[in-house]
């Protein structure tokens, strides 16, 4: 049973999802302003309502409650009147598959990927854990997985600004763009530029 589609009181349901570090929250936002939608961050919700199982102490994170999470997050989602834009990279895990309309998954060059993270003060470890993730496909392969290929469109945001990124998003909504997969593929760019050792020797 689809209770939230039953309800009528949005248009649509668009998870931003991606490896940490390429732009999902502050895409999100955008996004959410230029559709005069509700933008609900997982991360910052798990935050600040303590929807949380333990600390990763390894790797400095909080692990989330994802049955909480997926109920307060639903919760939200009934009490808004326009779109949702859920931003984070388990989305995919926390909106039922038939409430999703379209799932963008973002990605980011590993070269970018690498410096952001770095300015972030991201650790050895969550740093190379992270760019294996992106340039394995990981989030790329869940959304597909989760929610079907018809379903989810790729974006490539590197060199890009965030309002380039947004527009790129709102051409693929309104049809002037092609929703599809397949739009990188960080390993064979990297074999193709004698670059692929710099980076797989650190997994």
């Amino acid at each position: 049973m689809n209770a939230l589609k039953e309800l009528g009181e949005f248009k649509r349901v668009i998870l931003v999802t991606g490896s940490p570090g390429v732009g999902k929250t502050v895409v999100s936002r955008l996004l959410a302003s230029r559709l005069n939608g509700l933008c609900i961050s997982l991360a910052e919700l798990v935050k600040q309502e303590g929807l949380i199982s333990g600390v990763d102490e390894a790797r400095e994170t909080l692990i989330a409650d994802m049955e909480k999470v997926s109920k307060r997050t639903l919760e939200i989602m009934q009490n808004c009147e326009g779109d949702v834009i859920v931003d984070g990279h388990y989305a995919v895990d926390v909106v039922p598959r038939e409430d999703v309309n379209l799932v963008f998954v973002l990605r980011r060059h590993p070269d970018e990927l690498k410096t952001f993270m770095e300015k972030r003060g991201f650790g050895n470890r969550k740093l190379w854990e992270n760019l294996a993730a992106e340039m394995l496909d990981v989030c790329l392969s869940e959304a597909v997985d989760t929610c079907g290929v018809d379903r989810v469109c790729e974006v490539d945001a590197s060199g890009k600004s965030v309002e380039e990124v947004v527009e790129d998003i709102i051409q693929i909504l309104e049809g002037r763009q092609e929703c599809k997969v397949g739009a990188v593929d960080w390993l064979g760019r990297l074999d193709e530029e004698g670059r692929l050792d710099e980076f797989l020797r650190h997994f």
